[in-house]
């Protein structure tokens, strides 16, 4: 009887010569790429608010903070200043709706709340009668040619950051911070425009509050960069909530080995 020759396996195709069903997804199929080549990361997704592309961010918590912390000035006790952090700020009386919303920003004269339930739900110039003194902005990349005052207001629009600042607060002084250069950049008020300031180190002194803000580098809340934070006149950085409790804890460490060497029994006190 005649037997056919059996095919040969060799020349037949194998699951990886044949296509898929739809030949556009031949590679993703045969070989998918991993979700952190294909999906979004944190560089692609909006901020909460697409109009405020800077925000929010860690930095943008952690800088703040540190702000606060370490803005103790001899010459105004802290009952006598209030600061506000990514809160609204209403400036101009004629239209409501307006506002901005600084990273941070130093007002004196103005009492910090006492009690839980006076806590401010924003900032209202015409209800506290007085502008900041001082505003600060983290530049991101999103927000840097406003925040720079490089954007020409639209009609029928609310003014920009740079004009809100300088024209309807008059805020004595505009401070931007770049933490990707590692740039300060200092503004003062003269007459009705600001005027940058020539700054030979990442520091300037505000003679009205005995204080300084400059760049320092360093470790805060665990995490390591380039921060914004206040020296005194001697150029110390004024220390923060951490570090003051373990300065005491050295002075009490020291306190009590004193005493021991002099053969008293703490245990006994």
């Amino acid at each position: 009887m005649y037997q056919s020759e059996a095919p040969s396996h060799k020349n037949l195709p194998t699951m990886y010569d044949l296509p898929s069903e739809d030949i556009d997804e031949l590679d993703s199929t045969i070989h998918p790429r991993p979700p952190w080549e294909t999906m979004p990361t944190m560089y692609d997704l909006p901020s909460e608010n697409p109009e405020e592309p800077g925000l929010p961010d860690e930095f943008h918590d952690f800088q703040p903070q540190l702000l606060r912390e370490t803005c103790q000035s001899p010459v105004y006790p802290q009952e006598e200043m209030f600061i506000g952090t990514d809160l609204n700020l209403y400036y101009d009386p004629r239209h409501y709706s307006w506002y901005k919303r600084p990273d941070w920003f130093l007002v004196l004269g103005v009492p910090a709340s006492e009690k839980q339930e006076d806590m401010r739900w924003s900032y209202v110039i015409w209800q506290e009668g007085l502008s900041p003194f001082l505003i600060v902005e983290l530049l991101s990349p999103g927000t840097e040619a406003e925040d720079l005052g490089q954007t020409l207001r639209s009609a029928n629009k609310p003014p920009t950051k740079w004009q809100a600042y300088e024209q309807y607060l008059r805020s004595p002084y505009y401070v931007i911070f770049d933490r990707y250069e590692n740039r300060l950049r200092v503004f003062q008020l003269f007459g009705t425009k600001y005027q940058a300031v020539e700054l030979l180190e990442p520091k300037f002194w505000f003679p009205e509050l005995e204080l300084g803000v400059g760049v320092w580098a360093g470790k805060y809340q665990g995490t390591e960069g380039l921060w914004l934070r206040w020296y005194n006149q001697d150029g110390d950085w004024i220390p923060t909530f951490a570090e003051r409790a373990e300065q005491e804890k050295q002075r009490a460490d020291k306190l009590a080995e004193k005493l021991r060497a002099l053969g008293v029994n703490l245990d006994e006190i």
